[in-house]
């Protein structure tokens, strides 16, 4: 028979919010069960943010030595040694590991068990030859690439994420399926890297942000030779020896293109195969398992959160969403989600980083009673003196300065977003803002000047030109 194990908490699924769970859970002396089939750390850690932001880093430096001449310094071509490129990766991922490991965890009081868990019915999870009877459970099994019903893709050598940083010798020329964040960003990463570069997606690249910010990253990646092809319908992949070919189709013209490798960037799809939902009672969509607020699911014993929830898909909301299961878990508060300030940012060169709400939808909620607050990167001193003029930031408020959502496009953006974003959290003004005292000079100058831009009719208008010729004409 199987052993029966019955800890307070049972999580499936050792990702950045599985992690956070069972660390918290563990030191406020619950006993936890993790489980978990595959690495430990999830997606972040090993084919994810942090791989790719060490390949975005290799490639900027890069870039940086292509660009010094904008400095007077000359004559600087980098030498791309790619063997040592995927050894920085995969160093940096080494580096890292250790904070998610099974011997952290364990030491932390987790039973980690390496075994893939699934719901025998709605109160038991079996894991290998364990049953385990948790009070509560939480499902925090993460997502996978989503591969694109493209005809003829089963044959085809492509890579994802999950498989792309191990690539010891650069592309000739990658083509890259999918224009959001992580198609852009790779896009440009093995470009600088030395990899010719073609970018394909069904609609406009980075889609769904702001047009005005898009355009900033748009005209970045075509000024560094990368191949923008927009609306393309991909109809057939093929491969032919070591070449891979795909066959699209733009404006009803069809096009043949052919490349050493094939990245897949299309979005994700949340892991929910093998969990046997139906048996404990967990209700569930293509998008992935329905929760509350309180990302409680139908089965009043199991919470979800991450990846796996229909919801935003970012590590920081795992970790956000970590915190709101431990409240209600183990304090019993009624803590629900709440991601009105929840910051998103695609790290692209320059970045583009959003928190709130857009132009757009401020437009659709509040009309035409909203404030749109612009300031150019290129009137910001310390981005002149850093050759990185490119950029803009608008901040959204109402007519009485509150503050509805920011959106930045250019350097240092996922920096510049996060008194944004503390902001909206704690329902400042823009005059909390424009009133802040910047350092000089820097990026963050422009945050102040977009609010102060807020006060500029009323205080350069002619009623206070009036009052200040009355006020001057006294002595004191």
């Amino acid at each position: 028979m199987a052993e029966l194990l019955t800890p307070d908490i049972c999580i499936v699924g050792a990702g950045s919010g599985g992690l956070l769970v069972a660390a918290g859970a563990s030191q406020l002396g619950a006993k936890v069960v993790l489980l978990e089939r595959n690495k430990m750390g999830g997606d972040c850690l090993n084919c994810g943010c942090i791989p790719s932001k060490a390949i975005i880093a290799a490639g900027k430096a890069a870039q940086t030595a292509r660009k010094a001449s904008r400095f007077g310094i000359a004559g600087l071509s980098p030498r791309i040694e790619f063997q040592s490129v995927h050894n920085h990766v995969h160093d940096v991922i080494t580096s890292i590991a250790p904070n998610d490991s099974t011997q952290r965890y364990e030491g932390l009081g987790v039973n980690v068990i390496r075994e893939e868990g699934h719901f025998v019915d709605p109160r038991e999870v079996e894991a290998g030859n364990l049953r385990i009877r948790a009070k509560k459970f939480v499902i925090a099994s993460g997502s996978s690439p989503r591969i694109p019903p493209i005809k003829g893709i089963n044959d085809v050598s492509y890579l994802t994420n999950e498989t792309v940083f191990e690539l010891k010798k650069a592309p000739s020329h990658l083509i890259v399926v999918g224009g959001g964040p992580l198609g852009c960003e790779l896009a440009q990463a093995y470009r600088r890297l030395g990899a010719k570069v073609t970018l394909l997606d069904e609609d406009k690249i980075l889609n769904k942000e702001d047009p005005e910010l898009a355009t900033v990253v748009k005209k970045q990646l075509l000024e560094e030779g990368i191949k923008i092809k927009e609306y393309a319908k991909i109809r057939e992949a093929k491969q032919k020896n070591n070449t891979v070919i795909i066959i699209s189709s733009c404006s009803n013209q069809t096009e043949v293109l052919e490349g050493s490798h094939l990245l897949i960037a299309a979005g994700r799809v949340p892991n929910l195969t093998g969990l046997n939902l139906e048996a404990g009672g967990i209700e569930y969509e293509q998008n992935g398992i329905l929760t509350n607020k309180r990302l409680l699911t139908s089965n009043n014993r199991v919470y979800a959160l991450g990846d796996v929830i229909d919801g935003p898909q970012y590590t920081h909301a795992a970790s956000y969403q970590a915190g709101i299961v431990i409240r209600n878990i183990l304090f019993k508060l009624y803590a629900r989600v709440n991601y009105t300030s929840l910051p998103r940012v695609t790290y692209t060169d320059p970045e583009i980083a959003q928190v709130g709400m857009s132009q757009s939808e401020a437009l659709e909620k509040k009309g035409s009673g909203i404030r749109i607050l612009r300031q150019s990167l290129a009137d910001n001193d310390r981005a002149v003196a850093e050759r990185t003029p490119e950029g803009i930031i608008k901040v959204l408020s109402d007519k009485r300065g509150k503050i509805l959502g920011c959106s930045i496009a250019g350097a240092g953006a996922g920096e510049l977003i996060m008194p944004w974003a503390l902001a909206i959290s704690q329902k400042l003004k823009v005059s909390a803002m424009a009133a802040t005292i910047a350092p000089y000079p820097s990026l963050s100058e422009i945050s102040k000047k977009a609010a102060s831009s807020f006060y500029a009719s009323t205080l350069f208008s002619e009623k206070t030109k009036k009052i200040v010729r009355v006020l001057l004409k006294f002595p004191f």
